[in-house]
Order: structure tokens, then C-alpha cells, then sequence
């Protein structure tokens, strides 16, 4: 969108905002900010539109009672954990890419979403469930094994990268069915790191300058939204899987000198 102020001509991005009982138009300077808002707008729309069916799924997500009990581990209340599975829900059953851009498209989606949103809330809700329950399991091996600290530092660090309050919601919906399997590898590596300590150091100074130079991009960034690196941050999750849990396999090969060579081009 551009508007234009005397002889200058700025260019917005418009998005639909989410007011809670209606939603609102806004432009911002960003397009990604934009993006984001936009998509909880519809969402938000989407909602408005389906209120009976949203206020059965409320009360019908299996087992949350049990899955809070661990999320609670992360900080979390029942009510978060059930907005999370719900916004999931709704995205996936409503608002896949190309979003709808008009009034036909949108009535079109809400058709077809009616009849799978229950199905798709039970999926999201059995993935939380088993990431919640690896997270568990990882986090009482960590306690129970004890390791050194520089071990313990990194598993601590890795935990709180996979499985922050918000888990669900900020990560994409591909990489969620990965996340049971990065963090089965954390327990697995804790296991080995009993019987060969010295193996896990040599595996960690061979992955640590890598991940310590994404990490010092993304804090450069400061917050900002970069997909490519996003890309490679799962690389190293697959990398670790690589290095200290390799019998669960990775969908790709992956090694350090590839993750050295894919940076590069990251950086050109």
C-alpha cells in the first residue's frame, strides 16, 4: 500500500488486527510484522465465525488435564496450552498458504474447514502430548545423570530452545513433528555420556563453533524474522542427532562440514 504526504510517497503493509471480539485494519512499516499480525486477524475471523464449533473443541481437547501437568514444567497454565492447540488447529485447518484475499475466498475456508478441525485439533493436541512427554523425559535424565557442567549447560540451553512456553505456537508445524525426535536425542546422548564422557566433549567442540556463530547472528538481528536462518537452525538440531544420537536418524545427510558449507553460502 502506498500513501502519499505532500511530496513524499511512503509505502505500508496493511493486516488485519485482532481486537478480541472484532478485527480492525492497521498498516505497519514492516512487512513481516504485517504478515504476523494479519495471520492472527484471520485467525481471530475465522473464530468469530465458528463459535459453536470452537466452544465443543474447548472442552474436547484429549487429555489436556494430563498434558498441562507437564507443561507446567515449562511455565505454562491448562488455558495457554489449549489456546496454543486451538490457534494451531485453526491455522492448519483454515488458513494454509495463499491466505484468502477476499470476502468468497475466505466464506471458501471456512467451508472447508468446518469438517476437519476437530480431526486436525486431535493431531495437534497428540503432538503436544508426545513433545511434552520427551521434554519430561529429557529433563529428568538431565537431573538424574548429573553430568558435567559444560555438558549440562548445553543440554539446559538446547531444552529451552526446543520447548519454550509458547513451543507450539512458534514453531512451524513441520518442525513440530521433529521435535519428539531432537529431544528422544538429548536422553540418548545423556545415556552415552555415562558410559564415554570423553566421546560427548570431542562430538560438542565439533558442533559448539557453529551453533556460537548462529547464535551470535540471530542476537544481531535482534528479533528481527530471517527464514534462511531459521533453516539452518533446524540443521543444527539435525546435526546434534547426527553426533550424539545417531541411531535415530536424520531425513538428510548431515555433518559439520556440510553445516560449514551451507553458512557459507548463508553469509555470501
Amino acid at each position: 500500500m502506498e500513501i502519499r504526504r505532500g511530496a513524499q510517497s511512503l509505502v505500508g503493509f496493511p493486516a488485519l488486527i485482532d481486537k478480541g471480539g472484532h478485527v480492525e485494519i492497521e498498516v505497519f512499516d514492516e512487512p513481516d510484522v504485517a504478515a504476523t499480525r494479519h495471520r492472527a486477524g484471520l485467525r481471530r475471523l475465522v473464530a468469530l465465525q465458528i463459535k459453536e464449533p470452537l466452544k465443543y473443541l474447548e472442552k474436547s481437547i484429549p487429555d489436556l488435564p494430563r498434558m498441562a501437568v507437564a507443561y507446567m514444567a515449562l511455565g505454562g497454565s491448562a488455558d495457554e496450552l489449549r489456546a496454543q492447540i486451538i490457534d494451531v488447529a485453526l491455522d492448519r485447518a483454515f488458513l494454509v498458504e495463499p491466505l484468502p484475499t477476499d470476502a468468497a475466498g475466505f466464506a471458501k475456508r471456512i467451508d472447508e474447514g468446518r469438517t476437519r478441525l476437530n480431526l486436525i485439533a486431535q493431531e495437534v493436541a497428540r503432538l503436544a502430548a508426545t513433545v511434552l512427554a520427551e521434554q519430561a523425559t529429557a529433563t529428568r535424565k538431565l537431573k538424574d545423570t548429573r553430568p558435567a557442567k559444560e555438558v549440562a549447560d548445553d543440554v539446559a540451553a538446547q531444552l529451552a530452545r526446543l520447548c519454550p512456553k509458547r513451543f507450539l505456537a512458534e514453531t512451524g508445524y513441520a518442525q513440530l513433528h521433529h521435535l519428539p525426535r531432537y529431544l528422544k536425542g538429548v536422553t540418548l546422548r545423556l545415556d552415552k555420556w555415562r558410559a564415554d564422557p570423553a566421546r560427548d566433549a570431542a562430538r560438542l567442540a565439533e558442533l559448539r563453533p557453529i551453533e556460537q556463530r548462529y547464535l551470535r547472528r540471530v542476537a544481531e538481528l535482534k528479533g528481527a524474522a530471517d527464514a534462511r536462518l531459521d533453516e539452518f537452525r533446524w540443521l543444527i538440531e539435525e546435526l546434534r542427532v547426527s553426533l550424539f544420537a545417531q541411531e535415530l536418524r536424520t531425513p538428510q545427510p548431515v555433518s559439520a562440514k556440510r553445516l560449514e558449507k551451507a553458512w557459507s553460502q548463508l553469509s555470501a
